[in-house]
């Protein structure tokens, strides 16, 4: 069953697609809607001072929070990929065009260094790092945008992969009808 039905069993979540794309955003509207927890992968990756966790830490963390019947996560790390996609019944794949998403995280990281809003465990985003550093989201976007456009159909082609329902969204407009077809 792929995209169809997926609206009807979704109750285990996993959201991906590159950065900026509005993969947490969705999450927390699919989480506010459906009624379930969400959990955020960046802030059970990242400890204060933009410190990752060890991976052994993170794998726990996420086996912890992913223990109910009913989650929507919103991440890529490769690192618990396996225990979240194992877990999960649909993947949400935001499959948006590069103008859009460097736009959006254009957006969203001015505002947040101008409002100095906190992201996880202390940790917030500054202008130099943001746009002027070599760990610049907008390079990592640049970086990783082909690789996740190639790399996500091949996973979901994957034995360990192919129960899941996979709702690929390249708009904005199929992102809203889709939210819009969940029921509690």
């Amino acid at each position: 069953m792929r995209d169809t039905e997926s609206a009807q069993r979704a109750r285990r979540i996993a959201v991906v697609g590159t950065t900026g794309s509005g993969k947490t955003t969705l999450a927390r509207q699919v989480a506010q809607r459906l009624g379930i927890p969400h959990v955020e992968q960046d802030a059970l990756h990242w400890d204060p001072n933009w410190t990752p966790v060890p991976t052994d830490v993170f794998r726990d963390r996420m086996a912890q929070a992913l223990q109910g019947e009913g989650w929507v996560t919103d991440g890529n790390y490769r690192q618990v990929r396996d225990t979240v996609w194992s877990r999960a019944n649909t993947v949400v794949w935001l499959d948006y065009g590069l103008p859009l998403i460097l736009w959006r995280v254009a957006r969203r990281t001015l505002r947040r260094c101008v409002t100095r809003e906190e992201l996880w465990n202390g940790n917030r985003e500054e202008v130099q790092q943001a746009f002027f550093s070599r760990e610049s989201l907008f390079l990592w976007v640049l970086r990783t945008y082909r690789r996740r456009r190639k790399e996500y159909p091949e996973l979901f082609a994957q034995p360990g992969y192919t129960q899941l329902a996979v709702v690929h969204l390249r708009s904005q407009r199929a992102t809203r009808e889709w939210l819009e077809s969940l029921t509690p």
